[in-house]
């Protein structure tokens, strides 16, 4: 079954922290057409949130047309495009930036010093047409 986290010092909405998380899910293939995400009350009690934060979140995936909402079975995920590249792909590329977070945690930045230097190779990667 699919878990969500909300990282409430994120600054991020936590009904946005929901609908990526989805998102991403779905791109890494953790997703699949026709999976039930949890229902909003297990959300809700999961997470701490108030359930009509987490309608609003499945009702802008359903806006997305991501997820299509049946009543009383739940939320299920819609036919997506194949992702773009393996989950072996995928699971390999994270063991590469966990060894990197690894070694920049040991060099001793922190979260936010690691997040302005990832979005810096990010934006670089793109202007150069690498990403």
């Amino acid at each position: 079954m699919f878990v969500f986290r909300i990282d409430s010092n994120s600054g991020v909405p936590p009904y946005l922290q929901l609908v990526q998380q989805v998102r991403q899910g779905v791109l890494l293939g953790f997703l699949a057409e026709g999976d039930r995400l949890p229902l909003i009350r297990e959300v809700s009690e999961t997470v701490a949130i108030n359930p009509n934060t987490v309608a609003k979140a499945y009702r802008q995936l359903e806006q997305e047309g991501l997820v299509t909402g049946r009543p009383g079975q739940g939320t299920f995920v819609n036919a997506t495009e194949a992702a773009p590249v393996s989950p072996a792909t995928y699971t390999s590329l994270q063991r590469g930036l966990e060894t990197w977070l690894g070694r920049a945690r040991a060099a001793g930045l922190d979260e936010q010093a690691i997040n302005a230097l990832f979005t810096a190779a990010l934006n670089k990667a793109r202007n150069e047409n690498i990403a």
